[in-house]
């Protein structure tokens, strides 16, 4: 099958993926995130093929002097760990969700709602940008449901500064953010070559050009 993981990746990614926290330790041991880091093959959006690359280059971002470095490398180790469960065929549910699986399996190990909430939203603000048309104060459901909104923001920012993403949509999403008062206190958004005007004109011209998934 197109997607299905080689047999030594699961073992490839447990090995270059070195926790730091118990919880990590935990997370790493369970059989549900070695099988989902060991999923994906190159694509639109992720270049570098499976799950666990894709959160390997995640990891290597986050500096180890950051105040939210345990909770971005939780989220970052999670987030996206339940694509192999989701059913391409099959209308979206909750049950067809990778974010929202990848929320329930979390809280067998956290009742931290500031990181179950950011898993289970952290694509919500690239569907709004992709699907939505990127209306005005299009994040407003969104923050509202969140306890922590810079937590989000530096994920969400975080997740589509890797290879093969739309640096479009990060500068419509740090736009958003900063017209709602939200500051990503230590971005990774490389510096733009022109003026926001310019950034937003890319935008337009390169929605449907990569999936981020």
């Amino acid at each position: 099958m197109g997607n299905s993981p080689r047999p030594h990746q699961a073992v490839d990614m447990i090995t270059t993926l070195v926790p730091s926290t118990e919880l990590e330790q935990r997370l790493l041991e369970t059989p549900e995130i070695r099988a989902g880091l060991a999923w994906g093959n190159p694509r639109w959006g992720h270049p570098e093929g499976s799950v666990g690359a894709h959160v390997a280059a995640l990891l290597a971002l986050i500096p180890d002097d950051d105040p939210l470095r345990d909770d971005l490398r939780v989220l970052a180790l999670v987030h996206d760990a339940f694509k192999i469960a989701v059913r391409p065929g099959q209308r979206w549910s909750p049950d067809n969700d990778h974010a929202v699986l990848a929320r329930r399996f979390t809280e067998r190990f956290t009742a931290d709602e500031r990181l179950l909430a950011a898993i289970e939203l952290h694509d919500e603000p690239y569907w709004i940008w992709r699907n939505a048309g990127a209306p005005a104060d299009g994040h407003a459901d969104v923050l509202d449901r969140i306890p922590d909104v810079e937590l989000l923001a530096r994920f969400v920012e975080l997740d589509a500064s890797t290879e093969g993403k739309d640096l479009s949509f990060l500068w419509w999403l740090r736009r958003e953010l900063a017209v709602a008062g939200v500051s990503s206190t230590a971005s990774m958004l490389p510096a733009g070559p022109g003026t926001m005007t310019d950034w937003e004109a890319v935008g337009t011209a390169a929605i449907g050009k990569y999936v981020v998934c």
